[in-house]
């Protein structure tokens, strides 16, 4: 793996920033929009996903950031069984909800394999070796 100097560079952050710009967007309008309890915790958990990844990169320890993208991981989780619950409610279509679930599925898919690749590699900073 190639160095990497900034966590806007791991490809897991980027495709959570698309996820929480698509989870504002949808949460936005109509009826999601007055569901405020859903609409607070799916956007947190969309937010939490890049916000892990950031900070555990920042925090420069192998142990630490895998501990970080097991959060992030986890925050993908949350993600997609709340969009059943906005699925089931009738805040969002059938298509939306698989665009959606796919994007977090996907994320959730790289960071597990960061982390895999984590646990065979050694990490300080922003250097893998």
């Amino acid at each position: 793996m190639p160095t990497l100097e900034r966590f806007e560079e791991i490809e897991a952050w980027k495709k959570a920033r698309e996820l929480t710009k698509a989870v504002y967007d949808v949460t936005r309008a109509g009826e999601f929009g007055r569901d405020f309890g859903l609409k607070d915790q799916i956007r947190r958990a969309a937010v939490s996903i890049m916000s892990n990844i950031g900070e555990g990169f920042e925090r420069g320890g192998n142990k630490e950031f895998k501990q970080f993208l097991a959060q992030a991981k986890g925050s993908a989780g949350e993600v997609r069984s709340q969009l059943y619950v906005a699925l089931d409610a009738g805040l969002i279509t059938q298509p939306q909800f698989d665009q959606y679930y796919q994007l977090s599925a996907e994320i959730g898919r790289l960071l597990g394999g960061f982390i895999k690749y984590l646990s065979e590699t050694e990490y300080e900073g922003s250097k893998f070796k």
